[in-house]
């Protein structure tokens, strides 16, 4: 059976990456590099290493695009999804579904994560607002999400199906949110 030219998929390319200061962008204060994205997937999903530090996470928002995974190498944050929280350390993950509120605060020194976004495409907005790592290090004194143009960064992810929520969406739909939560037993 002959396969049809305007239903093929374009031939993916194997590779190998790993984060290195060309790859790697500054963003809202974070250190990130993009390991998979939709050119290298189809547009399937986006893998995205990233080094935070309290201070750097983003407001209480909703994705209407893509489900999110966050799988944690080092430190930890407690993420409230909804009317659910879930402290998350080192050697864990947790799954944020798509229309489902979200937000987290990390509760150590730093935290690094490997996130994945599925499908593709969000990592088009983290690119607009970020610059090239001078260094595989967290920038010093960089513009964060809570110092920064919050109107501007919501219109740019807006434009991926992102937005922040409101502080009467954030009282409703995340009761728990920014509690500190227990330590796991």
């Amino acid at each position: 059976m002959k396969a049809n030219v305007n239903n093929t998929v374009p031939k993916l390319k194997a590779y190998k990456r790993a984060p290195f200061v060309g790859l790697s962008q500054w963003e809202n204060g974070n250190l990130t590099t993009n390991l998979a994205e939709r050119k290298d997937t189809n547009g399937a999903f986006f893998l995205v290493e990233a080094v935070l530090a309290p201070g750097t996470e983003p407001p209480p928002h909703v994705h209407t695009s893509e489900d999110e995974l966050f799988y944690v190498l080092e430190g930890e944050f407690d993420v409230y999804v909804g009317k659910e929280a879930f402290k998350v350390e080192a050697g864990e993950c947790v799954f944020l579904p798509r229309f489902k509120p979200h937000a987290f605060v990390i509760r150590s020194p730093r935290l690094h994560v490997l996130a994945l976004f599925t499908p593709a495409g969000l990592e088009e907005a983290f690119r607009s607002m970020s610059t090239p790592a001078q260094r595989l290090e967290l920038p010093t004194g960089a513009v964060t999400y809570s110092t920064g143009d919050l109107k501007q960064t919501a219109q740019r992810l807006s434009e991926y199906g992102a937005r922040f929520l409101t502080p009467d969406e954030v009282t409703d739909q995340l009761p728990l949110y920014p509690n500190p939560l227990p330590p796991n037993n």
